[in-house]
């Protein structure tokens, strides 16, 4: 018995099936192979290839350089440095132009720093004392100014005092900015010139506009109607356009990302590729209650006085952190995808037909009937 089971087995191997084709009249099965049809269709031409091209061929690799430049001035008066007028190469840091630049727009000054002895900050947890043994002498200060010199500084025997350090004396003026001082800064104007190429295509372009007149970029600004290839934006509009005010950012910083967006159909030609630009705010959390929002960091001018000794101010600066991101994608007709996708799309038909097969045969009352119709043995 089971040697003539594996004999029909290894028999069969050597059949050849084909396709029989019946026609059943039967209108549910009828309307519901229509409608996988339309539908396949419509998936085919509306998504694949009016949606997302699907007869392009693209590049993803954009190579992309950007060039920056900031003008305006504004002017300052403290007791430190008295009235001092801002220009780019004072506010602007990397002064040469990058793609993440910082714009100052506040700052607090702590003048004639000279290395020497002097108190440890009572905000340095690590430079508490009640002691002189506390104060290890040639230890540093965890997060602190300066290394101990193994004095504690207090101001009676029974209060917490701080160690002494020997470092950059005095040390900073830690207090929270109630305002900015470069009160003129959200009218500056950042000029991003941008360059991009899809090597793949051998295009490239730019998002300045093409023109002989040298006049051009000192009169426009941005406008995405009229002024489309003018990429001079006030720094105001750019924090606006995120959704926040300038003045709001300036006191304490923050970051703003400005993308650069190319999706160029190079099917309709070089006229219809154009720069999308989009700006939004990096250092804010979804609960809005972060206390890492802001931007600011610390850097020193160093002199020498008349008896040649070094001193220093130091500078704790706050303001708006500019990162500019390009991304694109661009796509041409090529007979390949194209080749595919309607491949894909015959496939599906046939998964179509399938599926109603499946129906009639096995779902339908008169299921046994069609099978009997459509297997038939042939000797």
């Amino acid at each position: 018995m089971a040697g003539s089971y594996w004999k029909g087995l290894f028999v069969s191997l050597f059949d050849y099936k084909t396709e029989k084709y019946i026609v059943a009249n039967n209108k549910k099965v009828g309307i519901l192979y229509r409608i996988i049809q339309l539908s396949i269709i419509g998936y085919i031409i509306g998504w694949v290839f009016l949606t997302k091209k699907g007869y392009q061929e693209t590049d993803e690799a954009i190579q992309s350089s950007v060039i920056t430049k900031l003008k305006g001035v504004s002017v300052t008066n403290t007791s430190e440095s008295g009235l001092l007028v801002w220009g780019p190469e004072d506010y602007v840091i990397p002064p040469q132009g990058e793609a993440v630049l910082f714009i100052v727009t506040n700052f607090k000054e702590t003048p004639n720093q000279k290395m020497g002895y002097c108190a440890e900050s009572p905000k340095v947890l690590d430079g508490h004392c009640s002691g002189d043994q506390d104060c290890e002498e040639g230890q540093t200060v965890v997060a602190g100014h300066g290394f101990m010199s193994g004095r504690c500084l207090r101001k009676d025997e029974n209060s917490t005092g701080t160690c002494e350090i020997y470092g950059w004396c005095p040390i900073e003026i830690h207090s929270k900015p109630q305002g900015p001082l470069l009160t003129k800064a959200e009218n500056f104007t950042i000029y991003i010139k941008n360059f991009i190429q899809f090597s793949k295509f051998a295009f490239s372009k730019s998002n300045v506009l093409d023109t002989t007149d040298s006049s051009y970029l000192k009169k426009c600004r941005y406008n995405e109607d009229l002024h489309a290839y003018c990429p001079i934006f006030r720094l105001g509009d750019i924090t606006s356009r995120a959704g926040y005010k300038f003045q709001d950012m300036a006191t304490l910083g923050g970051s703003i990302g400005i993308l650069i967006e190319w999706n160029c159909d190079l099917d309709k030609g070089y006229s219809n590729c154009h720069p999308q630009y989009h700006f939004t705010r990096l250092d804010i959390s979804m609960s809005n209650k972060s206390i890492a929002s802001g931007f600011n960091f610390r850097h020193a001018r160093y002199y020498k006085n008349a008896a040649g000794e070094s001193y220093r101010t130091l500078f704790k600066v706050y303001g708006v952190r500019f990162t500019v991101m390009v991304h694109g994608k661009a796509g041409k007709f090529s007979i390949i995808p194209t080749a595919i996708n309607i491949g894909s799309g015959l496939a599906l038909m046939g998964a179509g037909a399938f599926f109603c097969d499946m129906v009639l045969l096995y779902l339908m009352k008169k299921s046994t009937f069609y099978r009997e119709r459509k297997f038939e043995a042939s000797r």
